[in-house]
């Protein structure tokens, strides 16, 4: 029989980890069944943000990097239709996968969509309900043009269904009979596969940082709505800064290029003080791995990342998150994220509350049983092997 041909498409730091779930799920269990092409659309341009990936977690290198870089949203999403539309006619796939909300995610979908060629979206449903988010954008339009939506939570698909997707269609699925699927988060495969790896090649790492286990707060932040208002800006690295002071405890802050450049543009005064700081250790982006290992030796993490948020979860770490809301609305309603906003009186309520109870949190398996990849290309085959 001949092999279902998939396009697996990323673009940025969090697609390829992504990705690298599916890569390994058809290079092991379906390599007789599925045919996988991986275009990287270059959407991230920082080696240390992206193709190190590859390397570092053994993934599969692309068929195709597009080059696009960095650039406004429209000109940056422009470019990979354009580019990722030539790739698609020439490869001719069954299927399209995506990933996520980023300008990427949306670019392949309409490209793919209006040369009709099937669409998987995986994260579908994914709602912050804040459609000023540009990723919020991303994820709805994107939904809207897929043939497969692959939801990892019960919100999720709940979130679908509000929208008028109807989990009873049956076959033949198309664009405008679209198929609905909830399946478990396939970053809980990812987490679980290289948390062990990370234990056994990274210990290095973390003595030359010199903290000890659960005696340090994991700080990142890099969301443009944080990183582009000097007030906002401020109002976070200030209360980080007094919190570490007051409690005399260490904070490790890899820290995205996009904000070491806006303080030391927009608050000098603070990025100088922060630089050269007792408990503030400023480090330059980590790999996915060092990033796990991190996660798991915290004793609380502190983040605008979506992605960030829900890896705490599955290493049982609570999370204050510096935005007004979450995509990951479940985690908020058990207690073990708080939504804080730039706000320093929320900031140091959570904390507070965390530090006095973090040890009495319970984590639900919210995100499956760690083979979602597996039950994502079962369900690939089913739909779209003719």
């Amino acid at each position: 029989m001949k092999k279902l041909k998939i396009l697996n498409i990323v673009g940025a730091r969090p697609q390829i980890i992504k990705a690298s779930a599916i890569s390994r799920a058809i290079a092991g269990e379906f390599s007789g069944e599925i045919e996988e092409v991986v275009v990287h659309t270059g959407q991230h341009y920082d080696r240390e943000l992206s193709d190190v990936f590859f390397d570092e977690l053994e993934i599969k290198q692309p068929d195709h990097n597009l080059q696009v870089g960095s650039g406004r949203h429209g000109r940056q999403t422009g470019m990979i239709m354009e580019r990722i539309e030539d790739v698609i006619l020439d490869e001719k796939p069954d299927c399209v996968i995506i990933y996520g909300d980023t300008n990427s995610t949306l670019a392949a979908a309409l490209a793919a969509a209006k040369q009709h060629f099937p669409v998987v979206h995986i994260e579908a449903g994914m709602r912050s309900f804040n459609k000023t988010m540009p990723e919020e954008l991303n994820r709805i339009m994107a939904d809207h043009a897929s043939t497969l939506l692959i939801a990892p939570t019960n919100a999720a698909f709940k979130n679908l269904m509000s929208e008028g997707f109807r989990p009873e269609n049956v076959a033949p699925y198309s664009i405008n009979n679209p198929r609905v699927f909830l399946t478990g988060d396939i970053m809980y495969d990812n987490s679980l596969f290289y948390a062990d790896l990370a234990e056994r090649k990274k210990q290095d790492f973390l003595t030359g940082l010199g903290v000890a286990d659960r005696e340090f707060v994991l700080v990142t932040i890099h969301r443009d709505s944080n990183t582009d208002d000097p007030e906002r800006l401020s109002a976070i690295f200030s209360t980080i800064k007094e919190l570490s002071e007051v409690n005399s405890m260490p904070m490790i802050m890899p820290l995205h290029p996009r904000t070491m450049i806006a303080l030391r543009n927009r608050v000098p005064e603070l990025y100088a003080a922060i630089s050269d700081h007792p408990f503030l250790r400023v480090i330059p982006p980590v790999s996915f791995l060092e990033m796990i290992l991190l996660e798991k030796r915290a004793r609380l993490i502190i983040t605008d990342s979506g992605g960030v948020q829900k890896e705490s979860h599955f290493f049982s770490r609570p999370c204050i998150v510096l935005r007004k809301e979450t995509e990951w609305v479940e985690l908020v309603k058990n207690g073990t994220v708080k939504l804080a906003d730039a706000n320093p009186a929320r900031i140091k309520e959570a904390w507070d509350y965390f530090i006095a109870n973090g040890s009495t949190l319970q984590y639900p398996a919210f995100y499956g049983d760690g083979k979602a990849a597996i039950i994502i290309l079962k369900e690939v085959l089913a739909v779209f092997r003719s």
